[in-house]
């Protein structure tokens, strides 16, 4: 098992250290005892387990939810199943949501090019309408 400083473990684990520190003041992580040479280190397990926060945040949990992930451990499949369906679920409803703003956005556009007398644009007074 390496012992490692702080800007190893971030270096390897890819965030910086700031991050680390971010971590272990939420209570992600925890924080390594201070020794009496002063300089804390950092194992392997602990970078594994920055990388799996990081991970976790690409998928689109928040971490609060990480939080959870992590308490959970990998006994706990039904409550990690559940978790991650909420997720999905938010997932959807953004992508859908997205979806309409697009189409709205594409309409909005045709209807600016349409404007062949350039009195307003069209975008603009239908943003300030609330439309």
């Amino acid at each position: 098992m390496d012992k490692l400083t702080i800007s190893t473990a971030a270096k390897q684990a890819g965030v910086g250290v700031e991050t680390i520190r971010y971590y272990q003041r939420i209570g992600l992580i925890l924080e390594p005892a201070k020794p009496a040479s002063g300089y804390r280190t950092y194992t392997d397990q602990n970078v594994q387990q920055i990388q799996f926060i990081q991970r976790a945040k690409k998928l689109g949990f928040s971490l609060v939810e990480i939080k959870t992930l992590l308490s959970l451990g990998e006994g706990s499949c039904d409550q990690t199943k559940q978790l991650a369906s909420s997720k999905l679920d938010d997932v959807k409803g953004k992508i859908k949501d997205l979806r309409a703003i697009a189409s709205t956005l594409e309409t909005l556009i045709s209807s600016c090019e349409d404007n062949s007398s350039n009195s307003s644009c069209p975008i603009i007074d239908a943003i300030s309408q609330g439309k």
